[in-house]
């Protein structure tokens, strides 16, 4: 039997430096997305990978991020509508991961969420947000550390293994275009990929992505739910029914800002419920990035990650 990973890409401000004006709205439901989704974590009693960025940790920040594409007082700017501290600082957020029922583990999503092959990003500001991402996560314990690369950009891997992260979130099989996606919704008979997690060339583990939850939207899943279940949902399911011919993973991931509005809201409930009755009446765990890694370095040599 095999087991399922769900990690989360928190992020806030952060993953909209690149918009302006900066999406006000899209922050506030980020915030309250969050919370909401703890409660439903809880609930089941689901430990989930937070990966966060790092900026959030802190308390209060003058600014100087040196050659930010944003600028090097993003931070300093109050988006329209929102304080300045709930689009740059998690304000408490971070704090309810780290006291939630749920056995949650933090990890990092980058430091101030550049990613690893921006045309600006180079070694230096690499190694600047490695460092400054693993001096965060320093205070809450976190051992081993994950990390999951800004907007999915796997790069400078072996920055992370120097400042002690154990393991990453690996890209996932090639996406399709919305025809496909429209196809295989429809026929809802594909598993997502079941990933067999692996030690990469830096001693670092590679625990693939198997399915984004929000792949679905707009148009694609207003038809596909026209005349069908929602296919995010049928998919989970498919996927925990290989996991019971495998010992790989299924690794599901999101934003809290894709869930805006209760029909998100009770697709996630939906999936988490998925995944606990799996739990409670087969033999298919539910484990945190960190807890793959530690398996995986314990049993496995150096090796490419597989799809099962």
């Amino acid at each position: 039997m095999g087991s399922v990973v769900i990690s989360l890409d928190a992020e806030l401000g952060w993953g909209f430096h690149h918009e302006r004006p900066l999406p006000a709205a899209r922050i506030r439901d980020a915030r309250s997305a969050w919370t909401d989704l703890l409660g439903l974590f809880d609930e089941y009693e689901i430990p989930a990978t937070w990966a966060v960025v790092g900026h959030l940790f802190l308390e209060d920040c003058a600014g100087g991020h040196t050659n930010h594409p944003a600028g090097s007082q993003c931070c300093v700017d109050a988006p329209a509508g929102i304080p300045r501290d709930d689009a740059w600082f998690a304000n408490g957020l971070v704090d309810q991961v780290a006291d939630a029922d749920a056995d949650h583990e933090l990890a990092s999503h980058g430091f101030s969420h550049v990613h690893f092959a921006h045309e600006r990003m180079n070694r230096d500001l690499a190694e600047s947000e490695c460092a400054a991402a693993a001096e965060t996560l320093a205070p809450y314990g976190t051992e081993p550390r994950s990390f999951v690369f800004p907007v999915n950009e796997v790069g400078y891997r072996e920055l992370l293994a120097e400042h002690g992260f154990a393991c990453y979130r690996g890209s996932a099989p090639a996406d399709r275009g919305p025809v496909e996606k429209l196809w295989n919704g429809l026929r809802t008979r594909n598993s997502p990929p079941i990933v067999r997690p692996a030690v990469d060339e830096y001693g670092l583990v590679n625990v693939p992505a198997s399915l984004y939850l929000f792949c679905f939207e707009g148009l694609v899943r207003r038809i596909i739910e026209g005349v069908h279940d929602d296919p995010i949902v049928d998919a989970v399911r498919l996927g925990i029914e290989a996991l019971r011919e495998t010992d790989g993973v299924l690794h599901l991931w999101l934003h809290p800002h894709n869930v805006v509005d209760e029909h998100d809201r009770e697709r996630m409930k939906r999936v988490l419920a998925t995944v606990d009755r799996a739990r409670r009446e087969t033999d298919v765990t539910v484990e945190t990035m960190g807890d793959v890694a530690r398996r995986v370095r314990n049993d496995e040599p150096a090796s490419k990650p597989s799809i099962v």
